[in-house]
C-alpha cells in the first residue's frame, strides 16, 4: 500500500512551482499549529477551493465565472464544518473498507466496514484531518523538488514507497507531539494568568478591607473623643 500514489503525484507535479511552494509552507505550518486552528483552515481550504472550481466552471458553461465562483465559495466556506465530517465519514469508511480487502479478500461485508471504519474516522476526526495534511505536505514537498530539478519526483516515489509510508507516519506522529506539547504550554500559561488574576482580585479585596477597617477605626476615635468632651 503506498500512501503517496505516483499517479496521482504525476497529475500533480504539472501545477506550478508557486503553488506547490505555498503548499509546503502551509504544510509545515499546519504541522506545528494546525489544530490549534483547525477551524479556520477548513473553512479556508473549502472556500479556496469551491471559489477557483466556480471560476473554471463559470467560464467553460459561459456564465459569468466571478458571480459563480464568489456565491459558491460563500455557500461553501458557510457549509465547510458540518460537511467536513461527513467527508470524514465516508474518507475513512472508504478507506476501511479497502484496507480489510487487502488484508482479507474472503470477507464480504462492504456495508459493516464502511459504518465501522466512518464511526472510527468521525471519533478520530483530529487525528484524521492532521494526517490528510501530513499526507498533502509529502505530495506538495515531492512535487517542488521535481519541479526545481531536485529529483524525479515519481520515479523517487516508485522506488522508496515503504519510506515514504513510514516517513508520512513518523512525520505525522511529530506533528501530533508537538501539537500537544504546544497545547499543554497553553494551558499551562493560561492556569497561570488565572491563577495571577485571581491573587490580584484576592490582594484587592484585602485592600478594601483593610481600608473599611481603617475607616471604622476613624469613626470609632472620634466618636469616642467626642464623647470624652461632652464627659468633661
Amino acid at each position: 500500500m503506498q500512501l503517496v500514489a505516483p499517479d496521482i503525484l504525476a497529475e500533480a507535479c504539472g501545477l506550478p512551482a508557486a503553488l506547490t511552494g505555498t503548499g509546503v509552507a502551509l504544510g509545515l505550518l499546519l504541522w506545528a499549529l494546525g489544530w490549534r486552528l483547525h477551524r479556520f483552515w477548513i473553512v479556508l481550504a473549502t472556500t479556496v477551493v469551491a471559489g477557483v472550481y466556480g471560476l473554471a466552471s463559470g467560464t467553460a458553461s459561459g456564465v459569468q465565472p466571478l458571480a459563480v465562483a464568489l456565491l459558491l465559495a460563500v455557500a461553501a466556506g458557510l457549509l465547510a464544518l458540518p460537511l467536513a465530517r461527513v467527508l470524514a465519514f465516508a474518507a475513512a469508511g472508504l478507506a476501511a473498507r479497502l484496507a480489510v480487502h487487502a488484508v482479507s479478500p474472503g470477507w464480504d461485508e462492504p456495508l459493516l466496514c464502511f459504518l465501522a471504519g466512518g464511526l472510527v474516522g468521525l471519533f478520530l476526526f483530529r487525528s484524521c484531518t492532521m494526517a490528510l495534511t501530513r499526507l498533502l505536505m509529502a505530495y506538495a514537498g515531492l512535487c517542488l523538488a521535481d519541479q526545481l530539478g531536485t529529483l524525479n519526483g515519481v520515479a523517487w516515489a516508485k522506488a522508496h514507497a515503504g519510506l515514504l509510508n513510514w516517513g508520512c507516519a513518523g512525520t505525522a506522529l511529530a506533528g501530533w507531539v508537538v501539537q500537544f506539547l504546544e497545547a499543554r504550554w497553553r494551558a499551562r500559561r493560561e492556569q497561570r494568568r488565572r491563577e495571577h488574576e485571581a491573587q490580584k482580585r484576592a490582594k484587592e479585596k484585602e485592600r478594601e478591607k483593610e481600608k473599611e477597617r481603617a475607616k471604622a477605626y476613624r469613626k470609632l476615635s472620634l466618636l469616642q473623643q467626642l464623647g470624652l468632651r461632652r464627659a468633661g
